[in-house]
Order: C-alpha cells, then structure tokens, then sequence
C-alpha cells in the first residue's frame, strides 16, 4: 500500500460528503481548497480542480500523449479541439528532462490536448530538424523547440507560414523568428556563476566543463562566466569539452582531475558535467584538498553530493515549467486564434546550496522529476 493512501481516503470521503450536500459555487471552492490542503500545494489544487471536473490527476497518465477527452477546457476556451504539439529536444534521454517531460504531460492532461518527445539523443542537429520539418508536415497545432543552432531558422519561418506557432524551450537563438522564450536567461546565469567562482577560487587554475561547445542552451553560461571572470587576472580558466552522454562526461572529468592535480576549482555548465565533476571530485577525496566546485541543474546524484558537501553550489532554472508553459502558450495561443497566450518567460536562476537543497532531497515529485505521482511526497 502506497503511503498517499490515507489522504487518498480523505479525498474520498470529502467527496461522499460533499455530495450529500447541495453543489453551490461556495461549496466547490472549499471542496477544493480542502483537496488542495490535503494533496499537498499547487499540484493538489491543480488534481483536486481536475477531480472536481470528472477527471483524473496527471499521475493518472498511461503516455506521453496525454490528451483527457471530454475535458472541462472546452468549456472554459470555447474550443473542444483535441491540438497536438510536438516538443523538440536535443538530448531526449536526459535525466535533466525527466520533469519537462512531466510538466508538459501534466499541462495536456488539464488542458486535454497531448505532445510528442522527440528530437535527438545527442545534440544532433539534422536529426533534430528532420524531427522539426516532420512535425511541420505533419500538420502540429504547435511546435516547442530548443533551439541549439542557426539551423532552425528555416523550418520555424516554414512553420509560421503554415499558421503552427513555434516557441523556444531551454535554449534560445538569436535571430530566429520563434514567437517566444521560455528557459533561463542563459548569458546572464553564466555571468553570475562567474561571480561566485571568484569568491571561492580567487586564484588559479579554474575548469570549466562543457558539454557541447557552441550549442545555444550551455555556450552562453561559459561565455557569461569568462565575461565576469576575464576582470579576475589571478584566475586563470580552461575550458574541457565532456561530450552529450553524460558516462562519457564523468570519464572525461576524471581523466582531467588525474592529470591537472593543481587545479583548485572544478566547474560546469550542463547538468551532466555538474554531476560527473561532483563524482569526481568525491572520488579523489579533493575536498580535503581546497578543492571547489559547483555547475547547474538538478540530477538526484547532484543533489546528495551537494546535501553532503562534495561541491559548493548548483543551479536550478525549473525544467518542469519549461515543459508545463510552452504547452500552455501554444494551447492559449491556438484557442484565442492568436490573440493571446504569446510571452518571453524567464524560468529563474537559483543558487542553490548544501542547505538549501535539503527539501529537493527529502522529497519526491514530478516537479524535479523523483516521481511520477502527483503533488509533493516524503522521499
């Protein structure tokens, strides 16, 4: 028996009751606002609402296609179309996406439309647009993108020729005509980690860890670090190139850790070469060393190492909400014929520490992607 069963009860039994009870608008907002209390935050507001309308919590999903017929959308948008969108990746089995891929299931489930995951495994662009220019033929109701290279620019002016709205996802460029970003903004991330590597290496050797020079969704942080750090004349920076498949990344950084014994801070811009070096660095007992070390996202394996203070700092940028709103804006945009749903969104930069990662590691969600139930739970 799942430990959610006891509030499962409670659901079930506020709802016996409830219907004993004559349904007024009143009525309904406690039943939900008591399911919400119950189902823990805004995911249990958002289950409970879903509840309340004679539907299932996004936990109930079967697919990645999670479109709900019937659903109260229709009533709310004026629109019962069941729209399509297509979410192009460029490393599709990236730990890092796990909670992207949820926050757009979740956002199909409330709002009865339903996506497809595709792209490419390993940052490969033609791949990437082939899966592009087969959506756009295909006839999407809207295509979300992140958009690594220039080679886009043809197939999302392609697509607003044919009326499919393109947004941006995790990874912008500039230049392209998509209608909006949603993601970190990158440049500027990057130019703060340069500031906090300052404070903890002001001198010496640094490595900055890459995964793919030149890709739009991780070049911009290391350009934005060596911005603020080419002013600390004492540091001196190396940039390592680790490669998509994150295995491959964590052997690259050990190899350098074997071979660059002085180096005193070990950094990265991809969520893959943050947990490698965080391995690394635990492997070779480097912090009784001096040694630092920080980079970006969230993977479980991160976060214990953070929690038990392998590295100084990781940064989370919401990968659940760059799943859950291009769903949201592609979907407003299609139901108000254009006329709404369109906005640049930047989805933070948040330092955080061996403290202040301790509630990511003593809970499970779908939101940082360490369960596939809905709402927040004790891992």
């Amino acid at each position: 028996m799942s430990e959610l069963d006891p509030v499962h009860e409670a659901v079930e039994f506020l709802e016996w009751a409830d219907g004993k009870q004559e349904e007024t608008p009143a009525s309904r907002l406690k039943a939900i606002t008591r399911r919400g209390a119950l189902t823990g935050g805004a995911a249990g507001l958002v289950a409970a609402a879903l509840a309340a309308c004679g539907k299932s919590s996004p936990s109930s999903s079967k697919a990645q296609s999670s479109g709900t017929s019937g659903s109260p959308s229709s009533k709310i948008f004026g629109s019962s179309k069941k729209f399509k969108f297509v979410f192009v990746n460029h490393v599709t089995t990236n730990p890092f996406f796990v909670p992207t891929k949820y926050g757009a299931q979740d956002a199909c489930t409330l709002l009865g439309c339903s996506y497809q995951w595709t792209g490419s495994e390993n940052s490969n662009v033609n791949e990437m647009v082939n899966a592009m220019n087969t959506a756009i033929t295909g006839g999407a109701n809207g295509v979300a993108v992140a958009l690594i290279d220039k080679a886009f620019n043809g197939p999302t002016d392609n697509a607003l020729k044919a009326k499919i709205p393109v947004v941006a996802y995790n990874a912008d460029w500039a230049g392209n005509s998509r209608l909006s970003y949603i993601g970190q903004d990158l440049f500027v991330s990057g130019q703060e980690m340069g500031k906090r590597i300052a404070q903890l290496v002001p001198s010496g050797d640094v490595a900055l860890f890459i995964a793919t020079p030149g890709s739009a969704n991780i070049q911009p942080r290391i350009d934005g670090a060596k911005d603020t750090l080419k002013s600390h004349s004492s540091i001196k920076t190396h940039t390592i190139a680790t490669g998509a498949d994150t295995p491959a990344e964590l052997s690259v950084i050990d190899s350098y850790a074997t071979g660059h014994p002085t180096t005193k801070g070990y950094f990265a811009v991809d969520a893959g070469s943050t947990q490698g070096l965080a391995q690394t660095i635990q492997k070779h007992g480097l912090r009784s060393k001096g040694v630092k070390g920080g980079g970006y996202d969230l993977t479980p394996i991160t976060q214990k190492l953070l929690a038990s203070d392998e590295i100084d700092f990781t940064i989370d940028q919401q990968p659940y909400l760059q799943g859950f709103l291009p769903v949201l804006q592609l979907y407003m945009y299609q139901v108000s014929n254009s006329l709404s749903g369109i906005a640049d969104v930047n989805t933070g930069l948040k330092f955080l520490d061996k403290t202040t990662v301790v509630p990511y590691n003593s809970t499970k969600s779908r939101y940082e992607g360490t369960s596939s139930s809905a709402g927040v739970a004790k891992a």
